[in-house]
């Protein structure tokens, strides 16, 4: 597989040094992206990145994830106007295991293979670098006239950012570049790809490699481009925040319903960019999809692929049974069958009542749907819909509106759904 034509096909390549092709097209090459630790969990903002080295791995190259322990202590200028919290080091080991155990995923790291993954953390080479040392033996090399050219600080200082920029965020672009540096000499790491808005970063570090070792050292530099929706709008975001490949912060539900929820022309491109089915699978999907978007076998596809990479078979198959219970026949088995969890994520949003057992377990239906908590407006609408065939509990057509409500009905032994209608659920916590 040729890296560089698979970014090109995929949507994936922004910017690339001249000479970089013919350098992979050489044999093995090693390559990193920077990660930042200041989270234990990756959000799907970094998947583009992250999918880059995973293709790499996939084309024979040996990928480096270098998790920035010293540089995510202190802010990266490209846009951001407050600087980030300085982390302890328990805290910034927790994250990196985490990371790590993310990477997993996409990445192999335990095999015997000479491309083997590699995770790397700046920190341990940064920890015992004094100030003076890095001032003689790296500041010296890079003027402060050309990293005022950088487009990342240009936009800083000229009011785009209220807070302008700290001495501590303009020193990043050098402690970045040092680390292509160490990895050059370290890992003979020749090549650093990332994000559109990281080039001038990584230049730095291409060009302190240069200055440093000689004009004859040959170091690289590869971009993929920012990925937005299909408005423009920063992509991975949603109205509760970002969407992140930890369970404990974004649960496989939502995670899946994210993906099937993203429009045509997002899918086309997204499909290409987060998984790694091959042209021929991606292209008659495409045309599958066109002739009969109402399908939309492209978002359900894509939803397939990237839950089951970045969770599990299990956890998609159970996202999956969820989306049904909102959006298709399902039965009170199906709701039995999910995880609490995935039942609350399911139901987040939803109308919440919460009572205690005394309230709930004996009374009539009535009385704890229309009186005990606020499911219907009054008893004689509940009476009406109910002999409608309109009100359902824990997805059952209720028999009759002054049914009594058993210990047995409690999904997981707390819980009540109530359905009115075809689309107004309401759900009960049993206390």
């Amino acid at each position: 597989m040729n890296f560089v034509e698979e970014l090109k096909w995929r949507g994936m390549l922004h910017q690339m040094m001249p000479g970089t092709d013919e350098l992979l097209k050489k044999g093995m090459t090693t390559a990193y992206v920077g990660i930042d630790p200041t989270a234990d969990s990756l959000h799907i903002g970094h998947l583009c990145s992250v999918m880059m080295l995973r293709h790499f791995q996939r084309a024979g190259h040996k990928p480096l994830a270098l998790v920035g322990g010293a540089t995510g202590m202190i802010g990266d200028p490209s846009g951001k106007s407050a600087e980030r919290n300085l982390l302890t080091e328990d805290i910034l080991r927790h994250n990196v295991a985490c990371i790590k155990k993310q990477l997993s995923h996409f990445l192999d790291f335990d095999s015997d293979a000479p491309n083997a993954a590699e995770l790397v953390n700046n920190y341990d080479w940064m920890k015992d670098f004094t100030f003076l040392d890095f001032a003689r033996e790296v500041g010296k090399h890079i003027t402060v006239n050309y990293m005022m050219a950088k487009d990342s600080v240009k936009k800083r200082l000229n009011g785009e950012a209220r807070d302008g920029l700290s001495f501590t965020e303009f020193t990043y672009q050098l402690l970045q570049g040092y680390d292509f540096l160490h990895l050059y000499e370290t890992k003979n790491c020749k090549l650093q790809m990332g994000g559109s808005d990281q080039w001038g970063n990584i230049t730095t570090g291409t060009e302190l490699i240069r200055r440093t070792l000689g004009a004859e050292a040959d170091a690289y530099a590869l971009t993929c481009p920012l990925i937005t929706k299909a408005d423009g709008k920063k992509f991975g975001k949603t109205e509760q925040g970002n969407v992140w490949l930890d369970r404990r912060y974004t649960t496989p539900y939502k995670f899946y319903q994210f993906w099937l929820n993203v429009g045509d022309e997002e899918a086309e491109r997204y499909i290409k960019i987060f998984t790694s089915l091959e042209h021929d699978e991606i292209d008659s999907l495409i045309a599958e999809h066109r002739a009969d978007p109402g399908r939309r076998l492209l978002q359900k596809r894509l939803g397939e692929e990237v839950t089951c990479m970045v969770h599990s078979r299990a956890d998609y198959e159970m996202a999956l049974e969820a989306s049904n219970i909102l959006f298709g026949k399902a039965t009170k088995d199906s709701l039995l069958k999910l995880d609490e969890e995935t039942f609350l994520s399911v139901f987040d949003g939803v109308p919440h009542f919460e009572v205690s057992r005394d309230q709930a377990v004996g009374a009539k239906a009535v009385d704890l749907f229309a009186e005990a908590t606020k499911c219907f407006a009054s008893k004689g609408e509940m009476r009406k819909l109910t002999q409608g065939g309109g009100v359902s509990l824990n997805k059952e057509k209720l028999a009759a509106f002054d049914q009594e409500i058993k210990a047995e009905d409690l999904i997981d032994g707390k819980y009540l759904l109530v359905q009115r209608g075809k689309k107004n659920y309401f759900l009960i916590t049993v206390k």
